[in-house]
């Protein structure tokens, strides 16, 4: 009887140790592939709700991400796979400062280790492949923008709204943030450049007056095609971002004696990398990606041209985001959580500076 008990308590022992095993193993693959998927949707836009887990999310966009939070660690795990922390890499390989495209220069771009060691952070969730990226072509596509329609020329909104800079207080108004930032650039290209901008003032991250960062960019879509029937003069879409880093980045670089935000182009491939193979993401297709790679491309090489170390690599992602709107569509990241209001909008005038001498 004794012998029987004794046996059965170390089976029951065993049960638990099996099922608490299962329960961390489980748990950690929700925080490192899953939990990073609900604190930013920039990952993975446009998944069904249903497949995220049920977090709340709003208090991790904006100044306090790593201060207010009840479970600190959690972040700690959310953190390593946020869009833009690979990029922590990079930073400490310069972007190449290129005065002129040569031949010899677009020879070594047709080479795709090439473009990756010096022009494009590729994530993992999709790939770069010999031939996505046609250099000599991109860089001779004409984005000129026709100014014989009147009207607004640019559209410039943000999916993603609330995201503050580290002087920011987000609960006064929407200037504090990138919006602000977005209407610095707007200033600048309708004052110099001449350049009428359309600015777009929707939150697409509130719902019913809450953060809901999950579906913003479904919430976008509709209300920008809206804006962009109505005003077929808009050839320029950009949808305006701050990135979100390590708090030991600061991504700040000196132009004209300003303290400037480096900027960041991105792109979405439309396409997974699944274990080596390469699918696409199914219902998110993009007729205009290739004019999005070249001019992105071109504003890449612009900006090298005329302020050395302003720009970031431009990064490579899976999914669509925002870019099918136009062939003209940017999605710019403005420095990160780390930089103050006034270094995220001294960097709009070489934006704009850059902006101009491609569409100009």
């Amino acid at each position: 009887m004794h012998f029987r008990q004794q046996s059965h308590m170390k089976k029951m022992i065993l049960q638990s140790m099996i099922g608490f095993l299962i329960c961390f193993i489980l748990s950690a693959f929700f925080l490192t592939k899953q939990g990073a998927f609900a604190f930013i949707e920039e990952t993975v836009p446009n998944m069904a709700k249903t497949d995220m887990p049920s977090v709340p999310v709003s208090k991790f966009f904006n100044q306090d991400d790593t201060k207010d939070s009840e479970n600190p660690e959690l972040i700690k795990d959310i953190s390593e796979n946020i869009v833009g922390f690979e990029d922590v890499t990079y930073q400490s390989a310069a972007v190449p400062a290129v005065k002129a495209v040569t031949p010899e220069l677009l020879a070594q771009m047709e080479n795709v280790d090439f473009l990756k060691q010096n022009y494009y952070l590729v994530d993992s969730r999709t790939a770069l492949l010999q031939g996505d990226i046609k250099p000599k072509e991109f860089l001779e596509k004409d984005f000129a923008i026709d100014n014989s329609q009147k009207g607004p020329k640019v559209l410039i909104f943000h999916t993603h709204s609330t995201e503050g800079f580290i002087d920011s207080d987000m609960s006064k108004d929407m200037s504090e943030g990138i919006w602000g930032v977005g209407e610095e650039l707007k200033n600048i290209l309708e004052k110099k450049y001449g350049i009428e901008v359309l600015h777009d003032t929707g939150r697409y991250d509130i719902v019913d007056g809450k953060g809901q960062i999950l579906g913003a960019y479904e919430r976008m879509e509709p209300a920008i095609a809206k804006i962009l029937a109505e005003n077929p003069s808009i050839q320029v879409v950009i949808d305006m971002h701050r990135d979100g880093l390590p708090e030991n980045i600061h991504l700040v670089t000196e132009i004209d004696g300003k303290q400037c935000a480096k900027i960041m182009f991105f792109n979405g491939m439309c396409r997974l990398n699944q274990d080596g193979v390469i699918q696409p993401t199914e219902g998110l297709s993009n007729e205009n990606l290739e004019d999005n790679l070249a001019f992105s491309l071109q504003m890449q090489t612009t900006a090298q041209s005329l302020f050395t170390d302003f720009t970031r690599k431009i990064y490579l992602h899976a999914y669509r985001y925002s870019l099918h709107m136009k062939p003209r569509s940017l999605l710019i990241e403005v420095g990160s959580q780390m930089n103050t209001k006034e270094e995220a909008k001294n960097a709009m005038e070489p934006l704009a500076e850059i902006l101009a001498s491609v569409i100009q």
